[in-house]
């Protein structure tokens, strides 16, 4: 039922047209939240190793599309404006996902177009909350692009270097698929620790 949330399905069902549109949604339009960015280009990078994808194709596509959502993302938050706040909750929006990135805002201010890149779900509401706030955009395209290439092209080397390295890899895939996911989450634990401890109040942007 839910296949279309494994990676392994994902990559190899959609191919590289597929991998590179879920990396753009999930980088910046608000509906692209549930994809599993981080594990997905892991995996297609792991299956390059294995000849289902070009690496050489994916590499640049994957860059590309990643820069490309977080930029949608700034433009639409720019346009929205402070409205977002006051959404109300639908299927693909939840104000608490708002909320979240908010939150990681406060605490690393315009860095987190970068952090974000490796945490669900804040890294598609950051380049949102950037545009929202009126970050300069030639600022928020510096962190964009740096951000963009070590998430994109960092995991997919690792997957396309684990895949050639290390002996049967893919007997330990969904494995390694889980580490990277529960990873992923632990910097979100730790804002909403030091949160709770605080108990400051939410600040502008």
């Amino acid at each position: 039922m839910f296949d279309f949330l494994d990676p392994v399905f994902l990559v190899k069902s959609a191919g590289i047209v597929g991998v590179v549109a879920i990396i753009f949604a999930e980088s910046g339009l608000f509906f692209g939240f549930f994809f599993p960015g981080d594990s997905l280009l892991f995996t297609a990078g792991f299956l390059a190793s294995q000849g289902f994808l070009h690496i050489g194709l994916l590499v640049p596509l994957c860059f590309l599309a990643a820069i490309g959502g977080d930029s949608i993302g700034y433009a639409f938050g720019r346009k929205i404006g402070p409205k977002i706040f006051t959404r109300e909750d639908s299927f693909f929006f939840h104000k608490k996902h708002v909320e979240r990135t908010q939150h990681f805002y406060e605490q690393h201010g315009q860095k987190t177009i970068l952090l974000a890149r490796f945490i669900p779900i804040v890294r598609t509401f950051a380049p949102i909350l950037a545009g929202v706030g009126r970050m300069p955009y030639e600022r928020f395209l510096i962190f964009n692009v740096l951000g963009g290439f070590i998430w994109s092209v960092g995991f997919l080397a690792l997957g396309y270097f684990v895949g050639n390295i290390v002996p049967h890899a893919e007997r330990y895939i969904t494995l390694i698929i889980f580490v990277i996911v529960l990873t992923s989450f632990i910097p979100v634990i730790q804002v909403f620790m030091k949160r709770g401890k605080s108990g400051t109040p939410p600040s502008s942007l």
